[in-house]
């Protein structure tokens, strides 16, 4: 288990414009180590940028972003070889199998071979996916095109996974597993940030939250710190973020859409 005094991930008055557009507006974000946190926020949020910068793919117009000791706009070459990512929409090389892919990604990460094999095993079988692995990605399903960015962001043993969407089209089964094997490597010090729509999943997940809304930070805390700063004693996640958000009132739209 990882051991240190220092956060995973540090960001102090980030910020970042695309031409007028304020994506993000100057946050501050710790996410300690062992930690599934959730990074929550409505369309247009700025959650997608701030994980590119955390990443290291996009550069902040001003600020610092640290991850895992390194300095992310200095050395990003240096994080993505401790991160294991999923994004939204996956871009696989779909003219390869399933299995020519995730040997690709061992390799890239310098997996051992012996270990590399054995590792890619232990995920098709987890995740259902033998017998299939043969097959080009082109023929999968949305749910197997996901299994195998999952197994590829798993790989090579990151201490941080970013996380977007993970769970989307997964069957029951399989995110139980997903969601039992992140609680797992958490106790071994690696760190989860995940992004999600799924208010449930996010509550039952994570240990900390964070919710954006148009580039600003809102709240964060776990459950109990953001029903306080909601003033929504006993709420759940979703009531919260509604409040927070400034989206609660959704009658008018619900019966406009019934016309």
């Amino acid at each position: 288990m990882l051991s240190t005094s220092e956060d995973a991930v540090e960001l102090r008055r980030v910020a970042k414009r695309y031409a007028d557009i304020v994506a993000v507006d100057y946050i501050d974000l710790d996410v300690k180590y062992g930690e599934i946190f959730g990074l929550l926020g409505p369309n247009a949020s700025g959650k997608s940028t701030t994980l590119k910068m955390i990443l290291g793919l996009v550069k902040p117009d001003s600020g610092s972003v640290k991850v895992l000791g390194i300095n992310a706009q200095e050395d990003p070459v240096a994080v993505k070889r401790q991160v294991g990512y999923v994004p939204e929409t996956p871009r696989l090389y779909e003219f390869l199998t399933g299995l020519e892919y995730l040997d690709f990604v061992g390799d890239i990460y310098a997996v051992d071979m012996s270990e590399k094999k054995m590792r890619i095993e232990e995920h098709l079988a987890a995740l259902e996916l033998e017998g299939r692995e043969g097959d080009m990605i082109n023929s999968y399903s949305q749910g197997m095109k996901q299994k195998i960015a999952l197994i590829s962001a798993f790989l090579h043993k990151p201490i941080l996974l970013i996380l977007d969407e993970p769970l989307s089209g997964l069957d029951p089964k399989s995110a139980r597993i997903v969601k039992d094997l992140l609680r797992k490597l958490a106790t071994q010090g690696v760190t989860t940030i995940m992004s999600t729509h799924i208010l449930e999943i996010a509550q039952a997940m994570c240990d900390r939250i964070a919710i954006m809304y148009e580039g600003k930070l809102l709240a964060l805390g776990n459950m109990e710190e953001l029903r306080q700063k909601a003033r929504l004693p006993g709420s759940d996640l979703e009531e919260i973020f509604l409040k927070l958000t400034g989206t609660e009132d959704i009658r008018d739209v619900v019966e406009a859409l019934l016309r």
